[in-house]
């Protein structure tokens, strides 16, 4: 599919580590230009140092703060958002304590909101647009001390088939892209714990652990001219984890 994007402009969120970065890479390889968001000034230097020459546009932001959504409204075109930035904390039910129940929700639900809202203000003013909001398996099962997650992940995927609808008068499409667990640098320290990594294994029927560039490779696919017609749909890049 190289070349695929050649001339569009995209926005990553989370771009700094892990899935966005890879989808940051991605995009980029396919001709894109990207503007990648996050934190960490310096995750983005690098993000830069590994990419196509000039590809990258970094803006250090908080997907959290106004700043950010009122900076994307300014965009005079926007082709692709990859609605990435979100965080997890494991905590069975009885234990979840009130900061980790708003964090979850203020990242993973609010800023996933606003951003995505504002994305969507310019591409239905231009009259196109792909939006790809990343879910997890989460939003579409449930699992043991991960109820505030689901939770917020099934929220992603109601969101998702909503705005399609309320944005295909104005040709943006939107879906999501739902993977089990990735290995990345957030999940990680999950990976080092062997109890872990082989209950990870034995709920993927493919028995391979996803790599972020797994995601990309979806997220590329659903930002691309091949995937026109496709919308209001949830991509799930699992190794058949959800169909057992």
């Amino acid at each position: 599919m190289s070349g695929a994007l050649d001339g569009q402009v995209a926005l990553v969120t989370g771009a700094g580590k892990g899935i966005g970065r890879a989808c940051a890479l991605a995009l980029a390889a396919e001709g894109a230009h990207v503007i990648a968001v996050a934190r960490t000034p310096a995750d983005l230097d690098r993000l830069a140092a590994d990419a196509p020459a000039d590809s990258i546009e970094p803006w250090s932001e908080d997907v959290r703060a106004d700043a950010l959504y009122s900076r994307i409204r300014a965009l005079p075109r926007l082709d692709v958002l990859v609605n990435n930035a979100g965080t997890n904390k494991l905590q069975p039910v009885l234990d979840v304590d009130d900061d980790t129940l708003d964090m979850l929700i203020a990242l993973n639900i609010r800023a996933a909101f606003k951003v995505a809202q504002a994305a969507a203000s310019v591409m239905a003013r231009q009259g196109s647009g792909s939006i790809v909001n990343i879910s997890s398996q989460m939003g579409h099962v449930g699992g043991p001390r991960r109820t505030v997650y689901a939770m917020t992940k099934h929220a992603i995927e109601g969101m998702t088939k909503s705005m399609a609808l309320d944005l295909a008068p104005h040709k943006v499409r939107v879906n999501a892209v739902a993977p089990t667990v990735v290995e990345t640098p957030m999940t990680a320290p999950f990976f080092l714990d062997p109890a872990y990594r082989e209950a990870a294994m034995a709920s993927i029927p493919l028995k391979e652990v996803l790599q972020p560039e797994d995601v990309a490779a979806a997220v590329v696919y659903l930002a691309s001219p091949g995937a026109r017609l496709v919308t209001g749909t949830s991509l799930r890049v699992d190794g058949g984890a959800t169909a057992i």
